[in-house]
Order: structure tokens, then sequence, then C-alpha cells
């Protein structure tokens, strides 16, 4: 949450407000069951919070606020328009991507003044301003384009497409993201659905992942255990790596411990059961949206940092039982520009016309 000055965000803003609990309850009892911002984490949990300690406080500050997103920020830096978003960060708000509005049990709250105006991911926002045209020496011709979130960004990386494909993200943490031809959300079990153009980007995110193997190995020491592992053969461990206390998908349990427990003497072997218990939850997150009535998935590209461990693909595509290859292009930061090279394209066609 930026403002009522325009400027950077004040220690009260939302991107450093993590939200209380009461916030919650507060939302659950506005919002559909199951909602996709039921969850403690929603964004717009935090703009509740946000909105009861300060911008709801009766002193006015809160109308002359509006809620951006980090990546809604920085395009701001760039274009000057306040208050543009686009309806991939904007779900957890509550945004419909569907009717490609929000809901009106969301317009009939007081909040809903700082509520952004969303537009399609990719869209032509405004040509750059001139202060910062000038200081970079970029064209007169040169447009900003609405973003998108980082799991979506590294999806069109892949430039995979058709329903069954999906994208697993090997990052800090492990991040799940399908083409359905239905919409699944259910928030109990940590699933939303994004739309990708006439289709459906259905997934969830757990807190394994990366995270939890730099905590226990240096990157040399992955390298090396990883030659000693015979992806073939199934480990016999039985874990569920996490960082800390915590997980999101395919379980919601705020209170689960990590489990990596008993740790044989050796570390291949160490390594190995933690990798494969990586996989088995990542195929229990696929299984479960097509059990929510996702499509089910036929193959999987990988992104990330876990993408380049070539014995863990092999792991986790007889674990998921469906082909897995890595990504030609691993980066978000490659579907981000894809993202905006089609906003250019759309521009182009506008004038055009």
């Amino acid at each position: 949450m930026y403002g009522p000055t325009r400027g950077a965000p004040s220690k009260g803003s939302l991107s450093f407000f993590l939200g209380r609990p009461d916030a919650l309850p507060a939302v659950e009892s506005i919002a559909p069951a199951n909602h996709t911002v039921c969850s403690a984490s929603s964004t717009l949990c935090k703009l509740v919070s946000w909105w009861n300690t300060a911008g709801g406080d009766g002193t006015g500050s809160g109308s002359a606020a509006v809620l951006m997103h980090q990546s809604d920020w920085l395009l701001w830096l760039l274009h000057g328009r306040y208050g543009v978003s686009d309806y991939n960060n904007a779900l957890k708000v509550g945004y419909d991507p569907e009717a490609d509005a929000y809901p009106s049990w969301i317009m009939a709250q007081p909040y809903s003044r700082v509520l952004p105006s969303v537009m399609a991911p990719g869209a032509p926002i405004a040509a750059v301003r001139d202060d910062v045209r000038s200081q970079y020496g970029l064209s007169k011709e040169c447009v900003v384009c609405t973003g998108t979130t980082d799991s979506i960004a590294a999806f069109l990386a892949a430039r995979t497409a058709g329903p069954g494909r999906a994208v697993t993200s090997l990052g800090s943490t492990l991040a799940v993201k399908l083409v359905s031809e239905a919409r699944v959300d259910d928030a109990r079990f940590g699933v939303y659905s994004h739309r990708l153009d006439d289709a459906w980007l259905v997934g969830g995110a757990s807190n394994t992942g990366g995270a939890v193997l730099r905590q226990l190995f240096t990157d040399d020491q992955l390298v090396a255990l990883s030659r000693d592992i015979d992806p073939a053969a199934a480990s016999p461990l039985d874990y569920y790596p996490l960082p800390r206390k915590g997980e999101r998908f395919p379980v919601s349990d705020p209170d689960m411990a990590p489990r990596l427990q008993p740790r044989p003497e050796s570390d291949a072997e160490y390594l190995h059961g933690i990798l494969e218990s990586i996989a088995r939850i990542e195929a229990r997150g696929y299984s479960l949206l097509r059990e929510l009535g996702a499509t089910a998935v036929e193959e999987v590209f990988t992104a990330g940092g876990g993408a380049q461990n070539e014995k863990w693909t092999t792991i986790r595509e007889r674990v998921l039982g469906v082909p897995v290859r890595k990504a030609e292009q691993t980066e978000a930061a490659y579907g981000a520009a894809l993202l905006a090279l089609k906003g250019a394209d759309r521009r182009v066609g506008a004038i055009a016309s």
C-alpha cells in the first residue's frame, strides 16, 4: 500500500504489513467458502489488517492511498499512472479474472476505495515517463506493460501450452502450475487458478524446495553427492522437508513441523531421501489438482535452480509417472520479457488499426 504521498512506501504500508490474526475471520465473513482470499497470507487479509489499524482510523488517511503490489509500484515509477495492476497479481485481493471485475462482496466494503484498476497481464499501460526516458536514453515509442507474478512468468518462460501441460518451479520453494480446462479454487488446500488467456493455470506452492537443501548442503556438496545417487532406485526414507514449521500446499497446515529424520550415515542416501520426498510432495500436488477437478497432468517442464539437477529430474519422472524435462528457458525474467513483447505487439496492432 503506497500513499497518501505517492512516494516510497512508509513503515505502515501494506508492502511491509504482514497482517494480524483477526483479519482472517473478517475476510471469511464476507468471502465465499474456501475462496482464495481465505488465507491469513492473502493480500485481502493484509489489506483488512492495514485498514483496521491505519486506513480506516477516521483520519481519512485511507482515502488518498492505493493498493499496489511490488510490481505495480515498480512499473508506476516507469509510467507514472497511479494504481494500475494486473489480474494475476490482483487474484489474492479477490479480483475475479473470469468476470474481469471485483466481486460485489468486496466492492461493498469501505476499503474498496483503495483497490487498483486491473488490466490483463502484458497490456500496454502508458509510455515511459519523459524523465525516465531521458535518464536512460529510451525511445519515445517505449511503452510500459502490466506485469504478472513470478511463478506465472516462469511458466511463460517454458513456452508450453495446452491442457495437461505443467511447469514446476524448483526454487527456494516448490510451485506447480498446470494448464487446465476447468477452474479450481480451494483455500483448504492452498489451490487457486490464474487466468491464462482462454484457459486456467491451476496450482499451488509448497514450502518445501531448495531452501531446505541449502540448510543442509552447500552447492558443491549437492553436485558431488548427486553423482552417487541411483535415480532408478526408490529411496525408503520418508521425509517431509520444510525449512521451518508450516506448509501451504498440498496440505495447508501452519503448524506442520519439518520431518527430516532418521538421518542415515551416508550423506548421499540422505540427499536421495530428501529429493525423493520432495518429488512425492510434487506428485501429491498434481494428484490433488486432479481430484479437485483440474485436467490431469500429462507432461511437466521444470524451471528454477532445481532444473539443473539431472538426477533429481529422473527421480521426479519416476515418481510423477509422466515425462519431465528441463524447460529451454528456466528464468522467470525471460517469461516477463515475452509478456512485454506480447504487450508491445498489441500496441502496434492498435496503432495499425
